[in-house]
């Protein structure tokens, strides 16, 4: 490349400058060469065609062929590890890849080489262009006069091409010239002609002439001389400048302006007074005075998007200059309130920006707030001083507060004294609002303003501010955007702003929360309220409210601080507060209010509230003795029945009330099942929104995950075939589960492969889907028993051979194959990470593209079958042991448990090998025979039951039972703990539990099948148990009976409550397991708080820990962890107490925390959770953290889990 031909070069030439004439408009325009040069450096993100010009495909050519090879090699070695380590300044790949190629030397030849051929393409269409200009200015050197002098005619633009109208064509001495003619003493001609010629050169060339001092003397004389011709004129030089020039030249004109306005108010030039008819905004000095105010005000509005770009004295400057043109005389501004009162700049500028649009910019980004603050702090402490006083001011004159009535949405040309003021006090409650959102901001209080004694505290601001709101009238408009309304929205936002970060920071918060509930307070109290509107007020008090209890720290200050007063020797908390306010609220137990309608609007802003805490398992727990969702359900099913009984329209009736309130009525309605159905959002909350009867069971299907809850898939294919049909056209679409299965999933006939438009495709989505659903054991046994999917799985393999004729062929391998192998291989195969192994869905690199073995019969090949560990002896399961032999009738002494839990924990702690399973057995049974024997841990009374094997032999168990036996029976002979004969011994004790606990089974009617007769799914509880027992039927059986009685039966064996006559009806009826409603809702509740970053995970995944809990605990951990670490889990939670079971899935999440995280980001973290083990895990490494939780939780736990046999209010 740095031999460059003659062709080459000329070539590059022609390249270059086709792309130079391609944006000659845009060059343009440019006011100077600076900006020129920035449209050319930005030209790739402003132009669309940027990749289109052949000069920049052959820059990418000369960028490909030189760092092509470089850029495919790092690639790959970075992907593989090799020599690069991620760390937090490169968190992608492609980031490290550019960092490694910039410092290649290919990259640094590269880029010489560009330069010197560009350096030379350059220099010779440089050297082109001053000989054709040379030669143009020989012929036309006449012609060049008269095209000067026409440009400074009045009608020269900004759109005019800058290449005909060179900005070198003003000279200095030219510029000398125009200063002298701008003289005020010129006459007003030849003041007129220079300011046109003046208006016509280019911004930089003014400001970096040596007249500029005398130049901005003249232009600031223009600019208050009495003809608005000239005013005019050089406010379009100043806007030209301010949309066209680099800061270093805008920033001059803006301080200019600024001075010329400073200048003017303090003179008393600009002294204008609202007078008795107002302010009259299109008399010519006012609107004079706006126009210069406006365009300050646009330029304070743009100028934050790009001075981060300029030093800081440029920003400084500006800042500095505004600042001291807003604090003029504001000392006296607030003093008087009459119509001959002198306005100050700040008037025209809250006239113009009520909203304080500029402040908020200028303090929206760090690099320009600590200006802004530190100035403010040193030298411009007036403007906040005066923006408070206009608050107190407001609220101490009640003469302003029914102003807001006369602000109507129509177009104004005048506005009093007092309208003015009312708009300066809403630009200064957006300013201190803004600034207190900033600790820096905050710091400035408290304040000292006049007529007060003691100086104004955040505290006194705060409640000068919700005094304000309650004092506010209903406006007659209904336009959101006029000013009658800026105090209700901006109050509120920046009143609720203001109160979360006061919170934050300061220990006395009870006069403030006193403050903003008073009213509330008062209504419950049964007095009335001063309130102008209360509806309006009420409603703004909620919408504050609701803004605090959405933060954590609002949240915790409602549910667990305050001390407030309703009833005579009763302190409770705001929440408390909040929530009786509501249910009197809904039902209509407040006629104080009752006067303004039927408050939809106003009830439902308080139940919002409310969610801001059911939503929450904390928050929930303090509201549930409320009973809110009651009240909310029996609302909503009033105005259902309401909206069930609207007449039949008459034709040619007009009925635009009945119709406004059918519309009213409908969107109340909507209102209150939105507030209804978020009590799904907790474990708890989903039993309460079941027992509402509010909705139907559909319903409570949709609202928990279809496929993660087997009782909710056992709803949609429970004892249901597959449609099977002949045939299938094109256009039937799947409607349901059964639709999905039978066509993408249990793919058994060629008219199911021709109904699919793209059959792989489609094929591996269902058995993806299939993998997913199997993860829950108790869905694959029924998919099994149901649908013998494992057979059609193998018989697809079978037929996916390479030669099928000759019986014998070769499996094809594809994605397909690949995908069956997998599942079959997870559905016949228990296991948890170290007992099995699942081959990979992926194709290796090499020639063997897969290893693993495909199969199409059983059994299994037995690499997929991974050796039993091998454990050495441990010394403390001697200890144990010894304990165990030497404990005569451990029911008989009373401290025999506490000695049995401190040897459990030091055999746990000290060494993290299991105890045999002898040892384990015996510690079990002792264990639950000590507590069975204590009246005070018996739970459930102790059912007889004298059933002999003769007659439970004749019962029968469901297909799904049998398969799951088997499956049990295989995991036992793999840990060789069962005999040839346990099969019938396993399905004789699993008769036998069915048979007891259908003894203890409620009479119920309801129309989900999984609540007819015995529990749908398989004991896995039980036969845990009966492996423990190494197969002995009777000891396992006896054991069950006995731990029967126990509160820990109720959550770790699931069948036990089944419909259970221990259960009120309502909840029995529900389906809803305590192992869900209580545990789950702890897990999510305490994961909250000792977890936080992996609950935040769930709650951004959209997947609940609550579903991956429920599918744990119902497998008995079964796939998810090895069998020692099973035993672990049951021995816990029976030994250590059944608040366990919540601790052992905090330990179990808090292990996983890295992979959450990582799977969140990758939006799969449901499909993990449900098909990975917890690979790692030991119930020993965290049974030191779950004693601290059972210190700090125990007392909480236990109460609600004993709770379980009353009814939820």
């Amino acid at each position: 490349m740095s031999q460059l031909s003659h062709e080459d070069e000329a070539e590059l030439q022609a390249l270059l400058r086709n792309l130079l004439h391609s944006v000659k408009d845009r060059i343009s325009a440019a006011p100077s060469v600076e900006c020129a040069e920035e449209i050319l450096l930005h030209l790739e993100e402003t132009d669309e065609h940027f990749h289109n010009y052949e000069f920049i495909r052959y820059l990418q050519h000369c960028v490909e062929s030189a760092l092509g090879p470089v850029v495919e090699a790092e690639t790959e070695r970075c992907a593989s590890g090799e020599g690069l380590a991620l760390g937090s300044g490169q968190e992608t790949l492609v980031h490290a890849v550019t960092q490694r190629i910039r410092k290649s030397n290919e990259y640094k030849q590269m880029i010489q080489s560009l330069k010197n051929t560009m350096m030379i393409t350059v220099e010779s269409l440089i050297n082109k262009f001053e000989e054709d200009q040379l030669k143009k200015q020989e012929m036309h050197r006449k012609s060049q006069h008269e095209q000067l002098s026409s440009l400074y005619t009045d009608n020269c633009s900004d759109s005019d091409s800058s290449f005909n109208q060179s900005y070198t064509f003003i000279k200095q001495e030219q510029l000398q010239v125009i200063a002298d003619k701008l003289d005020p003493s010129q006459p007003k001609e030849v003041r007129w002609d220079a300011l046109q010629t003046l208006c016509c050169a280019p911004p930089s060339d003014v400001l970096s002439c040596e007249s500029w001092s005398a130049l901005r003397r003249s232009l600031c004389s223009a600019l208050a001389d009495a003809d608005p011709a000239f005013s005019d004129k050089v406010l379009r030089f100043y806007a030209k400048t301010f949309s066209s020039s680099p800061l270093n030249i805008s920033r001059e004109i803006y301080t200019s302006l600024a001075k010329h306005l400073e200048s003017g108010f303090l003179s008393q030039r600009a002294s204008i007074s609202p007078g008795a008819a107002g302010l009259d905004i299109h008399s010519p000095e006012v609107a004079r005075l706006l126009k210069k105010m406006r365009l300050l005000n646009e330029f304070q509005k743009e100028v934050p998007s790009f001075w981060i770009r300029h030093p800081e004295k440029y920003m400084e400057e500006i800042i500095e200059h505004t600042l001291s043109l807003l604090s003029l005389n504001l000392e006296q501004s607030v003093k008087s309130t009459s119509s001959d009162k002198a306005l100050e700049p700040i008037y025209f500028l809250s006239l113009l920006d009520i909203r304080a649009t500029w402040f908020k910019k200028w303090m929206h980004g760090y690099y320009s707030r600590t200006v802004v603050l530190r100035l403010l702090e040193n030298k411009y402490k007036s403007l906040i001083v005066a923006s408070l006083q206009q608050c107190i001011h407001y609220f101490e004159s009640t003469e302003y507060i029914y102003i807001v009535l006369t602000l109507g949405p129509t177009q104004r040309t005048s506005y009093s004294a007092k309208e003015l003021q009312y708009f300066y006090f809403v630009h200064s409650l957006c300013l201190l609002g803004r600034l207190l959102m900033y600790t820096h901001g905050r710091r400035l209080f408290p304040i000292k303003v006049k007529r007060r004694k003691d100086a104004v505290t955040l505290t006194d601001l705060i409640i000068i501010l919700i005094r304000i709101m309650y004092s506010q009238p209903k406006p007659f408009y209904s336009d959101a955007s006029h000013a009658g309304k800026l105090y209700f929205k901006y109050s509120n936002r920046y009143l609720s702003c203001i109160i979360l970060n006061f919170l934050e920071e300061s220990w006395y918060k009870a006069p403030v929360i006193e403050c903003l509930l008073s009213p509330i307070i008062a209504l419950l109290k049964g007095k009335r309220v001063s309130l102008p509107s209360p509806e309006t007020t009420l409603t703004h008090i909620a919408d504050v409210l609701a803004r605090i209890a959405s933060t954590e720290r609002g949240l915790s200050l409602f549910l667990y601080e305050g001390n407030f007063m309703i009833t005579e020797g009763e302190s409770i908390s705001a929440a408390h507060v909040i929530v009786q306010f509501t249910k009197k609220l809904l039902g209509n137990q407040l006629p104080a209010l009752y006067e303004s309608g039927l408050l939809f609007s106003l009830k439902g802003a308080f139940i919002f509230v409310c969610r801001q805490m059911y939503n929450t398992c904390e928050g929930l727990q303090v509201l549930k003795p409320y009973g809110l969702h009651t009240c909310i359900a029996d609302a909503w099913k009033k105005t259902s029945s309401q909206s069930e009984r609207v007449p039949t329209p008459v034709p040619g009736a007009t009925s635009s009330a009945a119709t406004q309130d059918l519309q009213n009525n409908t969107v109340w309605e909507e209102t209150l099942l939105d507030n209804l159905l978020h009590f799904a959002a907790t474990p708890q909350g989903l039993l309460l929104l079941q027992q509402t009867g509010a909705i139907n069971d559909s319903t409570f299907l949709a609202l928990v995950n279809l496929l993660s809850s087997y009782h909710a898939v056992y709803e949609l294919l429970g004892k249901q075939g597959i449609p099977n049909k002949p045939e299938y056209p094109l256009r039937e679409m799947p409607t349901s589960i059964i639709d999905i299965l039978d066509r993408i999933i249990i793919i058994n006939s060629d008219a199911k492969i021709h109904s699919l438009f793209n059959f792989e495709q489609s094929h591996t989505f269902g058995l993806r889907l299939l993998c997913v659903m199997c993860c829950n054991l108790d869905t694959l046994l029924l998919l099994e028993s149901q649908y013998r999917v494992s057979e059609i799985l193998l018989q697809s393999q079978k037929d996916n051979v390479s030669d099928a004729s000759v019986g014998q062929g070769k499996f094809i391998i594809d994605g397909l194959s690949v995908e069956r192998n997998h599942i079959l291989v997870r559905m016949n195969l228990i296991g948890g990470p170290s007992e099995r192994f699942l081959p990979p869905r992926a194709l290796q690199k090499g020639s063997d593209l897969y290893p693993w073995p495909m199969f199409s019969s059983y059994p299994l090949p037995k690499c997929y079958l991974l050796d039993v560990p091998k454990m050495p002896p441990c010394t403390q399961d001697t200890e144990i042991n010894t304990f165990l032999t030497f404990s005569k009738n451990p029911e008989k002494q009373a401290s025999w448990m506490e000695t049995c839990r401190k040897q459990f924990c030091k055999a746990m702690t000290t060494r993290s090998m299991i105890m045999t399973s002898s040892v384990l057995a015996d510690l079990l049974e002792k264990a639950v025979m000590n507590l069975s024997a204590n009246t005070s841990e018996c739970f459930f009374s102790l059912t007889e039951y004298k059933a002999v094997d003769s007659s439970v032999k004749n019962h029968n168990l469901s297909s799904l039972q049998h398969l799951g036996i088997k499956m049990t029976i295989r995991y036992g002979k793999y840990f060789n703990l069962l005999k040839d004969e346990s099969e019938q011994d396993l399905c004789l004790l699993l008769k036998h539990c069915q048979k007891f606990l259908l003894q203890q089974q409620a009479k119920i009617k309801s129309p989900l099948r999984c609540l007819q007769g015995a529990y749908p799914g398989y004991d896995w509880f039980a036969s845990s148990v009966f492996l423990i027992m190494s197969g002995e039927q009777e000891r396992a059986l006896t054991f069950l009976l006995r731990f029967s009685t126990l509160l820990v039966s109720a959550f770790l064996w699931p069948p036990r409550l089944h419909v259970s006559i221990h259960h009120p009806v309502e909840i029995a009826a529900s389906g809803i397991h305590p192992m869900y409603s209580c545990t789950a809702h702890y897990v999510e509740m305490l994961l909250k708080a000792e977890v936080p970053l992996v609950f935040s995970a769930f709650r951004m995944s959209g997947f609940t820990p609550s579903q991956i809990c429920q599918q744990w605990l119902g497998q008995c951990f079964w796939n998810y962890l090895d069998w020692p670490e099973i035993c672990h889990y049951i021995s816990a939670c029976i030994v250590m107490g059944p608040d366990y079971q919540v601790y052992v899935c905090i330990a179990a999440l808090k292990h996983l925390q890295q992979d959450i995280l990582q799977h969140t980001q990758t939006q799969d973290l449901q499909v993990f959770l449900k098909e990975e083990p917890i690979h790692g895990f030991q119930v020993s490494n965290y049974l030191e953290y779950m004693e601290g939780l059972e210190r700090r939780y125990r007392a909480v736990l236990l109460t609600d889990m004993r709770n379980i046999k009353l009814k939820l209010s």
